[in-house]
């Protein structure tokens, strides 16, 4: 099933990795400044929460011993302008005396001021109308002396400045903050831009590598260790991609070659057969070769086609389990006359059971085999070994011949690749037959091999088994 549809891509601006640092650094600081902004405000907000107590307690401590030596009315009067006094010089602070003689009261305190007083000594925050922030109010038991009764004696502060002190360190913090993160978030992409100008470089080189010039590399030193690990693994796929692009040079040419030989063929011999008249035996000569050279195009069309359907991963999918001998006996008898002609002995040892799918199979051993037929003397033997080992289903054809060079062993699987550069008996054989053998392989799981050594020329195929 195929999908198609607008594709939607998002700004350079946001794919650059400058913004992403940028961004990234601004996260960061933010997170830094949440977690100590939020440590410092609970600290402050602790040590202002306990200011207002603080204070109510020093005054408390001062008054307590004037209240308490004054037990008569005229003595109460002092301490009343005293506590007057105080209120006027802090607008903040306000004092009630609670009794059951309203003449040692004072503040004149409200019904609200007085239930308030009934609950139990000690701090608590007092809420009045008109007011937007709390008191916060000590209320002590004064003990009765002479003439003065018992009395509940309540100091209260305003506050307001407290809170509002709060609220502006809230403020502050989260302005600093903000400042911080937008600081943070420019110089990061200050510092991404300058710590990414050698990536940049590595991209302006980059880019003046294309066909056909292949063979230049980055060279930008010195470089950070992970760009130095960027460089390498680049100019690694470069040395791929040149060997790639120059294998595809070579195919191209060799493409070019095979079918140009048939074509020039076919051409030639049609255009001699076309000068005068002809005989109609000689007519069908004529067209009995052309027919073999276009067989021979068919059969190189059809590899190549095979080979590009191998590459594009097409897997043998028809597999069944098959004994290697059995396939191998079966090919010889298809072999038999091209046998019989060379006048060679293939002997067979050795089977094991995979699963395969048997045409490609097949076709496989058919190639190997005339391989190996080609590159035998009249008279000698190829062996055909079979081995199970390890979950491993190995194929080895051998024949005896002229020793294959190191250099050429690798490539020898490669298409159209052949060690005698003049290419001889190029009319027999078009240089696809092992590289199909290869694509086999692959197809089932497995792998070729080739070595040459003590007078003898092994390929095969390792398999599952």
């Amino acid at each position: 099933m195929c999908w198609s549809g607008a594709v939607f891509k998002r700004p350079a601006a946001l794919n650059s990795i400058a913004m992403r640092l940028s961004a990234m650094f601004a996260l960061v600081a933010l997170l830094v400044f949440v977690l100590i902004g939020g440590a410092l405000y609970q600290q402050v907000d602790k040590s202002i929460g306990r200011l207002p107590e603080a204070e109510l307690d020093a005054r408390y401590s001062v008054l307590e011993s004037s209240i308490n030596r004054y037990g008569n009315a005229e003595h109460w009067a002092k301490m009343s302008t005293k506590l007057k006094l105080l209120s006027e010089e802090d607008k903040r602070i306000r004092f009630w005396a609670i009794s059951s003689d309203p003449a040692y009261e004072y503040g004149n305190p409200e019904a609200a001021v007085r239930k308030f007083a009934q609950g139990p000594v000690g701090v608590r925050d007092l809420r009045l109308p008109g007011q937007a922030y709390p008191f916060k109010v000590l209320i002590s038991e004064i003990p009765a002396k002479e003439q003065r009764p018992a009395l509940r004696f309540l100091i209260a502060i305003d506050t307001q400045t407290f809170r509002q002190t709060q609220h502006h360190l809230l403020l502050a913090l989260i302005s600093l903050a903000t400042i911080g993160v937008l600081l943070a978030s420019l110089l990061g992409y200050w510092v991404a831009h300058i710590g990414l100008k050698p990536l940049i470089k590595l991209s302006e080189e980059a880019q003046k590598l294309a066909p056909p010039r292949l063979s230049g590399r980055l060279h930008l030193a010195p470089l950070a260790p992970e760009l130095d690990q960027l460089v390498s693994a680049f100019n690694s796929t470069l040395d791929r991609v040149e060997q790639a692009w120059t294998r595809l040079e070579s195919f191209n040419a060799d493409v070019a070659h095979e079918l140009r030989s048939p074509l020039t063929n076919l051409i030639g011999q049609t255009q001699v057969a076309l000068t005068r008249g002809r005989s109609a035996e000689h007519y069908f000569e004529v067209l009995q070769s052309n027919l073999e050279e276009l067989e021979r195009l068919r059969s190189i069309i059809n590899d190549m086609l095979f080979l590009a359907s191998a590459d594009q991963g097409s897997k043998a999918c028809k597999l069944s389990s098959a004994s290697l001998a059995d396939e191998v006996a079966t090919t010889l008898e298809y072999l038999e006359f091209i046998l019989e002609d060379a006048r060679v002995v293939v002997r067979v040892s050795g089977d094991a059971r995979v699963n395969i799918e048997k045409p490609h199979l097949r076709r496989a051993l058919i190639n190997l085999l005339n391989n190996a037929v080609q590159h035998t003397e009249a008279g000698q033997a190829i062996e055909v070994s079979i081995e199970q080992n390890s979950g491993r289903a190995i194929i080895s054809i051998s024949n005896p011949g002229l020793p294959i060079a190191a250099e050429h062993l690798p490539r020898l699987f490669e298409r159209f690749y052949r060690v005698d550069a003049a290419r001889h008996n190029s009319g027999a054989n078009h240089g696809l037959g092992l590289a199909i053998v290869k694509a086999i392989a692959q197809m089932h799981g497995g792998e070729v091999f080739v070595h040459s050594d003590g007078g003898r020329n092994t390929f095969g195929l390792d398999l599952p088994a």
